[in-house]
């Protein structure tokens, strides 16, 4: 691969360096991955599928739950599929536009998914907060909003970061991580790239802002569900999965955006690549269990359409 280019037309091919050490076990990391990816597909249909032909789930809360899962589908396929070829590959390549599509549905996967963590948290506030103004408020307007925004506001912030990195000439075609990554490619310019860093910083600290307005809502949410036995019961049944939810995503976002700007080659591979992939493993996989489990309708309907699904075959 030639390692110093005039300009960024010349990148046509970028190597991926996350999967060197990986080549002896390779069909080992091929099954794993593959059975994750289709356990993350099957988890996330099934809650999809059990919200939409429920009439009884087609309620806010659902809807943006449902959403999560729609938002996992997405993200999830930006990584895995690549991913699998390239543990069956020996050389792991990825081309210059494939490469900014992989940026683009991953990042846009993430916003989305804050974005929407954060409406849903102004539906539990609603909610718990103000019951009797909840059906005035939450109407199926406000919801269908609510949806456009999490996926709107989500891409046009993409939009820019990807025009800002596609304008910069590289000199440089190697990246060391599984997948491609803006910081990644932004690193690899001949160029100042104050513009991208400014912006880059900007787009972290308007998500860190939604993140405390949960926890600032979740604040109010609390002192509520202390005054009386049903709004801890419905704090327990709706609101407790959010939390997780939001903990285990903001955890992992964390640990990728720590690795991504501050990560040190002397770190194990092995590590590197389990704190670079967290983000697009634990929450798909874990959203649809927790709604699932700890959801007593999303439950019961679960069950109930298995049951009905079996009595039809048998």
């Amino acid at each position: 691969s030639p390692t110093a280019m005039e300009n960024s037309s010349d990148v046509i091919i970028f190597t991926l360096h996350g999967l060197n050490e990986t080549r002896s076990n390779k069909y080992i990391f091929f099954a794993f991955t593959l059975l994750f990816y289709l356990l993350i597909t099957f988890l996330n249909l099934t809650l999809i599928a059990t919200v939409l032909l429920e009439k009884s789930l087609h309620e806010p809360m659902y809807i943006f739950i449902c959403n999560l899962s729609v938002n996992a589908l997405y993200g999830t396929a930006g990584l895995y599929p690549k991913l699998l070829v390239d543990f069956l590959s020996d050389t792991h390549m990825i081309s210059y536009t494939a490469c900014i599509i992989q940026i683009f549905v991953i990042y846009s996967y993430v916003y989305c998914e804050l974005t929407n963590l954060t409406v849903m948290a102004f539906d539990r506030y609603v909610a718990i907060c103000r019951p009797l103004e909840y059906h005035v408020i939450m109407t199926p307007l406000t919801v269908t909003k609510c949806l456009m925004i999490s996926w709107i506001s989500s891409l046009f912030d993409l939009i820019i970061l990807i025009l800002l990195t596609i304008r910069l000439p590289l000199c440089g075609s190697h990246i060391e991580k599984l997948y491609c990554e803006n910081w990644s490619v932004v690193k690899l310019s001949c160029v100042d790239t104050t513009i991208n860093n400014v912006y880059g910083y900007t787009l972290i600290i308007k998500y860190t802002v939604k993140f405390f307005l949960i926890i600032y809502s979740y604040i109010f949410i609390i002192r509520a569900c202390l005054k009386s036995v049903e709004s801890r019961t419905k704090f327990i049944q709706t609101c407790l999965p959010h939390l997780i939810t939001l903990i285990s995503f903001g955890v992992t976002m964390l640990f990728d955006a720590m690795y991504t700007r501050y990560g040190s080659r002397n770190t194990p591979q092995s590590l590197r690549n389990i704190m670079a992939v967290e983000f697009l493993v634990i929450p798909p996989l874990l959203n649809p269990l927790i709604y699932g489990l700890n959801m007593t309708r999303i439950r019961r309907t679960v069950f109930r359409l298995c049951s009905r699904k079996i009595k039809i075959l048998l």
